[in-house]
């Protein structure tokens, strides 16, 4: 049996039909950037995350490249984030010229450590006479730049009182966590809803995927929201006056149109995600696998939440990955590693001068996570095949 790690074609089968329509309705009006697809889809964005502004970007990279770009940050500023992630978190503080200063992770959830950063910031950093918060090599720190990673929200209370405790905003990329919900403060919030500003990516493969590149910033303050509606359009306020200097991060009217079809059936598609991660976990334990492997968490199941975890990826751990990958992939089952390396072991970030084994667990985890097959559509006959393997590879090294 064949079993990608994703495949798009059922989704867009049952959909083709409204999404031509609406490219039909683009061409025809021949308005292809910031037009009024763009308008609704971020009036519909705003409304599904529970936000009061949401601005339409080009990518997800961009969208943190905007909030970056929009709140000044550039050299002699630092920015702290989790050492393990898409490279865009890391790469985006660095293009503005800033410093990315990178925090471990929690062992369980390969999110940002609240611990790690509160150390880091109460053991490393000082109030400066001016009032702001210097890093050991006096780089002014700005921000935190949470990840939601792999659909899970970071744990944000913590997160969110170090940031008030340090008087520093959050920013959450929350590329990986369309809909992600967490318990906060008493009441429920949506994944980019809990800081300053958070950045959504709708690549093709994300559970919310465009036809290409796209990108969503949400923010709470209207001033901030036009600042970034500007900085996507190079700073530039009414027409050929520019204010700052911003980017080309305008989103397609062809991408918005798509994404407006697609955005409806997100939460049902994210609860078919956790179906088939509960379906990966009926079969690991029937086949007495969870103490050989390390499955997902989901430390806000029983909190009242809908969305506690939507499954971008399913990873599990193991300190055997490249042999299993090799013996999946022998069995035609997709796999995929995020992340091989962790940003500080980038060869880029070099010239921060981190050493080995300096954040071990971004390290550990870089070595042992391995992403299954995941999408909506995934037939439980394919995920009990998964297994089975993973049983076939690990009762092989048993009687070795």
């Amino acid at each position: 049996m064949r079993v990608p790690l994703l495949d798009l074609r059922e989704q867009y089968a049952a959909l083709a039909a409204p999404i031509r329509a609406q490219i039909d309705e683009v061409l025809a009006t021949q308005n292809f950037i910031l037009g009024p697809k763009v308008d609704a889809l971020e009036e519909a964005v705003a409304g599904y995350c529970r936000s009061p502004h949401a601005i339409g970007v080009s990518s997800g990279t961009d969208a943190l490249l905007a909030v970056f770009m929009a709140l000044g940050f550039g050299p002699g500023d630092a920015v702290l984030t989790s050492d393990y992630s898409f490279f865009a978190t890391g790469g985006c503080i660095a293009r503005v010229g800033a410093t990315p200063v990178f925090v471990d992770i929690d062992p369980v959830t390969c999110n940002i450590s609240p611990t790690a950063l509160e150390r880091y910031l109460g053991e490393s950093c000082h109030r400066h006479e001016d009032g702001s918060l210097r890093g050991p090599n006096g780089e002014t720190l700005r921000a935190i730049v949470p990840v939601h990673l792999y659909g899970l929200c970071c744990e944000m209370e913590a997160i969110c009182r170090i940031g008030e405790q340090f008087r520093l905003p959050i920013i959450e990329d929350a590329a990986q966590a369309l809909g992600a919900e967490y318990p906060f403060r008493g009441a429920s919030a949506k994944a980019g809803t809990m800081g300053a500003a958070g950045t959504f990516s709708f690549y093709p493969s994300k559970n919310l995927g465009a036809a290409g590149d796209a990108g969503m910033i949400v923010c709470q303050d209207k001033a901030f929201a036009e600042r970034l509606r500007h900085c996507r359009q190079h700073g530039m306020e009414p027409r050929y006056y520019h204010h700052f200097i911003g980017g080309n991060f305008r989103l397609d009217e062809i991408q918005a149109a798509i994404l407006q079809v697609k955005l409806p059936h997100l939460d049902e598609w994210s609860a078919a995600r956790r179906r088939a991660a509960d379906i990966y976990r009926e079969e690991f334990t029937r086949l007495n696998l969870t103490d050989s492997i390390t499955l997902p968490v989901e430390p806000f199941r029983d909190r009242g939440l809908t969305n506690h975890h939507i499954y971008h990826q399913y990873v599990i751990r193991t300190p055997q990955r490249e042999a299993l990958r090799e013996h999946l992939t022998r069995r035609e089952i997709g796999t995929a590693i995020y992340y091989p390396l962790a940003l500080h072991e980038q060869e880029c970030f070099r010239y921060l001068g981190h050493g080995a084994g300096e954040f071990p667990e971004a390290g550990r985890a870089a070595r042992e996570t391995l992403a299954l097959p995941m999408y909506p559509e995934l037939a439980r006959e394919a995920q009990r095949y998964v297994a089975e393997a993973i049983a076939e590879f690990l009762n092989q090294g048993a009687t070795t």
